[in-house]
């Protein structure tokens, strides 16, 4: 579809803001809400009025500007069922395996555990485009603070079968310290080589690193490449499961300086 517009800051130090406007309906949503301040600032630049929040998961970086902004402007709040009681002032609770409709588009809910249990993202098919929270960032993906492993894994995995041109919008930019990790394990990847060296270029000038295609994430991404032979004999895990080579990625990423 067309007539949506996507306006993407930073807020607080390094989280993602996001704003999209249908041209058409007026309607404006903002995927998580960090910082109510922030997201004001933005909306009154743009002349928009927020009718609804997309929520990911409950962390403070994600749902503080909750109350505040519905308070100023009145916006419906949509966020995960399994962690309703910690999404300040929802008053929609979806899980994975939802669609539902927004302005006419289909938003399909994907079910994200590992980073938080109740993480949810957000596909918009018709937009090109996922909205991921903390499950996938380019180059990396979340810490694993409440699930475990098997359940971020497979979280993970999703994102490697949504259509290659689909955009990534992640919560936070860490393009830059996931590159130097991603380069410790995979430096013959060329292709990495050069998202590492843009992605650097790009910081110098304090532009962001996304939204990313999926297709530039399964080409450079370590957690979406369990497979290449040379992150494995890296890790010593010629034989290893996916799951075992994604822990083994995922605990050094931990300690990774």
């Amino acid at each position: 579809m067309t007539d949506l517009a996507f306006h993407q800051f930073i807020c607080r130090s390094d989280n993602y803001g996001l704003l999209l406007h249908d041209h058409k309906s007026g309607a404006t949503a903002a995927i998580d809400a960090p910082d109510a301040a922030a997201i004001e600032r933005q909306l009154d630049a743009m002349g928009w009025e927020l009718t609804h929040i997309f929520t990911t998961h409950h962390h403070g970086d994600h749902v503080e500007g909750n109350l505040a902004l519905q308070k100023r402007y009145g916006c419906s709040i949509t966020g995960p069922r399994a962690e309703a009681a910690k999404i300040p002032g929802i008053n929609r609770e979806v899980t994975g395996g939802d669609n539902f409709t927004w302005e006419g588009r289909e938003v399909r809910v994907l079910d994200c555990p590992g980073h938080t249990l109740g993480h949810i993202a957000y596909h918009m098919p018709t937009e090109r485009a996922v909205f991921a929270g903390d499950t996938l960032f380019s180059l990396g993906c979340g810490r694993v603070f409440e699930g475990t492993m098997a359940q971020m894994f497979h979280s993970v995995s999703q994102f490697a079968a949504l259509p290659p041109d689909t955009k990534l919008y992640c919560g936070h930019e860490y393009t830059q310290s996931n590159a130097r990790f991603a380069l410790s394990v995979e430096p013959g990847n060329q292709v990495l080589v050069a998202r590492a060296a843009e992605v650097d270029r790009l910081r110098a000038r304090n532009l962001m690193t996304c939204p990313v295609t999926i297709a530039a994430e399964l080409a450079a991404n370590p957690f979406l490449r369990l497979w290449s032979m040379e992150i494995r004999s890296n890790l010593g895990l010629e034989s290893a499961s996916d799951l075992e080579v994604f822990t083994e990625l995922r605990e050094r990423k931990n300690s990774f300086r």
